[in-house]
Formats: C-alpha cells, sequence, structure tokens
C-alpha cells in the first residue's frame, strides 16, 4: 500500500489525467473520488493544483469528443450501443435526449453529474447536431465545474484526507481488499439496476412478421410511436398509419381513454430492449388495454424488413 500511495504522488497528475479519460469514455472508475484525493494532495503542496485542472480538463475533453463526433457520424446507433454494454439502466438515452432537447447546450453541465447520462450526453449533443463550438464551449464550461466541484472538498479537507492515507498505507493490505469491495460493491448496485430495469420490461413482444401479418389482415392493429421527441428527430421515418403519444402523455392517462381495447395495439420505439415500448404498452395494460404490445426490435428491425415508411 506504500508503494501505491507514492505512487499516487508522484504520478498523480497522470492518474488523474488516466482516471478522467477512462471515466468519460464510459469505464466504471472512480474519477471523481481521484479527484477529491488529488485535491487533498495539491493542497499539502505534493502536487501540483495547476496540472490536475489541466489534465482533468484535457480528459474531460478527449474522452467528450470522441463521443460527440461517434454521435454526430453514427446518429441514434451510438447510443443504443453505448446502453447495451452499460451496466446503467437502459433509461439513460431517454434521459439524455430529455436533457439535451430541453437545455440545450447547458445540459452538458447537469448531465456531468448524472450516472450515466454523462456518458451518453456527448453522442447525444453530436446526434442532434449540436455545433461543434457550441459542444466546445459548453463542454470546457462543464469540464470546469465538475473538476471544481470535487477538488474543491480534497482542498478544504486535506488534513482528514492525509489522515486517511495514512490509516490505508498502516493497514496495508486489509485497505486495499475494502477499496476492491467497495468498487465491487458499487458494480454490483448498477448491475442490480439494470436487472431491475429488464424484469420490469418483461413482457411478451410481437414479431415484426407477425406484426406484418396483422397488417394485412382485416382488423389491423393499431399502431402507437411512443419515440421521444428528439428520437423522431434523429430518424424521421415511421411505420405507415402510426400515431405519436409520448411516454410522458400515457403516463398522465392523456388520450388513453380513446384507445379502443377490442383490438390489438403495437407500441413501437427505437431504444435498447425496448425499453420505451415495454412501459408503454405495461401502462396501457393496467388500464385495460390488454392487447397492447411492444414490437422486438422496435423502428428497426421494421426499417430491415424494406417495407414502406412514413414521414412525421
Amino acid at each position: 500500500m506504500n508503494e501505491l500511495l507514492s505512487l499516487a504522488t508522484e504520478r498523480g497528475v497522470m492518474v488523474v489525467f488516466l482516471a478522467t479519460l477512462a471515466a468519460r469514455l464510459g469505464a466504471p472508475v472512480p474519477a471523481s473520488a481521484v479527484l477529491v484525493v488529488a485535491g487533498g494532495l495539491a493542497s499539502m503542496g505534493q502536487i501540483s493544483l495547476w496540472a490536475i485542472v489541466a489534465v482533468s480538463l484535457a480528459g474531460n475533453l478527449l474522452g467528450d469528443a470522441a463521443w460527440f463526433y461517434a454521435g454526430r457520424r453514427f446518429g441514434h446507433r451510438i447510443m443504443r450501443l453505448l446502453c447495451k454494454v452499460s451496466l446503467s439502466p437502459d433509461t439513460c438515452v431517454r434521459q439524455s435526449e430529455s436533457l439535451i432537447t430541453r437545455w440545450g447546450g447547458t445540459s452538458l453541465i447537469a448531465a456531468k453529474f448524472v450516472p450515466g447520462v454523462s456518458v451518453v450526453a456527448p453522442p447525444m449533443a453530436g446526434a442532434l447536431r449540436m455545433s461543434t463550438a457550441r459542444f466546445l464551449g459548453f463542454d470546457t464550461l462543464a469540464a470546469a465545474i465538475w473538476s471544481a466541484a470535487f477538488l474543491a472538498p480534497g482542498w478544504l479537507f486535506s488534513s482528514q484526507i492525509q489522515q486517511v492515507l495514512e490509516a490505508m498505507a498502516e493497514a496495508g493490505v486489509a485497505a486495499l481488499l475494502v477499496l476492491l469491495l467497495a468498487v465491487g460493491a458499487g458494480l454490483g448496485l448498477r448491475y442490480w439496476r439494470r436487472r431491475a430495469m429488464l424484469m420490469q420490461i418483461d413482457i411478451p413482444r410481437i414479431g415484426v412478421d407477425e406484426l406484418i401479418g396483422l397488417l394485412d389482415s382485416n382488423k389491423p392493429p393499431l399502431l402507437i410511436d411512443v419515440r421521444s421527441q428528439a428520437g423522431a428527430e434523429l430518424e424521421p421515418r415511421r411505420i405507415p398509419g402510426s400515431i405519436v403519444m409520448r411516454l410522458a402523455d400515457l403516463r398522465k392517462h392523456r388520450g388513453i381513454p380513446d384507445l379502443p381495447r377490442d383490438r390489438d395495439i403495437v407500441v413501437y420505439c427505437d431504444c435498447p430492449n425496448e425499453v420505451t415500448a415495454a412501459l408503454a404498452a405495461r401502462l396501457l395494460a393496467e388500464e385495460g388495454l390488454t392487447l397492447a404490445r411492444p414490437l422486438a426490435g422496435g423502428l428497426d428491425a421494421w426499417l430491415a424488413t424494406g417495407r414502406p415508411t412514413e414521414h412525421g
């Protein structure tokens, strides 16, 4: 443990840069805790405060810029990929869409402090065609505020941090095990939350082939597009004949009384695991619309068939 603490002091600037960059790229690295410790070390004069600020800003900007470019290049597909590999609940895409569309560039500041959304916000900004200059300006400001928020406590409570570091050095391997257990517990909590979300949306789906068959029948199903406004802007195409209803409106029961209860209802979105569509179908079922089912694969599955679409 003494060697690790010595490394943290000697290579603290590099550790902050790597931890910040890794966190912005999506790795489960406790970059905020690293910054708190770095602030304490800077207060004690063991590392340069300005060097810490500089590398923290650089790590933030490099990681966010990479995702911003990916969002600009690949659109909503990159967000679907992010949520599929992330341990955060799949709702990160919808949360990010809501932040970006409601608050614009200032949403990048709030996103820094929201787990899951902090990684999704930059590619979402790119996909929504935010200008590069606007993104860099707001992201630099966001990175500065985020860095200061965690460096300041470390600076103010440097004596306590020093005591903790000394106690860890004396504890040796035991302290290292405690740290590993804490990291493992954090990852376990995020995994449990993801599993809870997947269980909540574990309802029967309808496949695109079955949907095509129903559309050609004498009693075609009602199609509901529950994508967010930002999602519809990213992909303006939709299945012909669809009506648009937002998940927020369904939660407030807007429009539900007018929907037929004796007719198949197919709800679709373009989010990972059909999260939005599954939540909407569950809401409809709770209101007596038991024939509502989410479309497996969402809008992408329909587009893959090459069948006609219409634009909103």
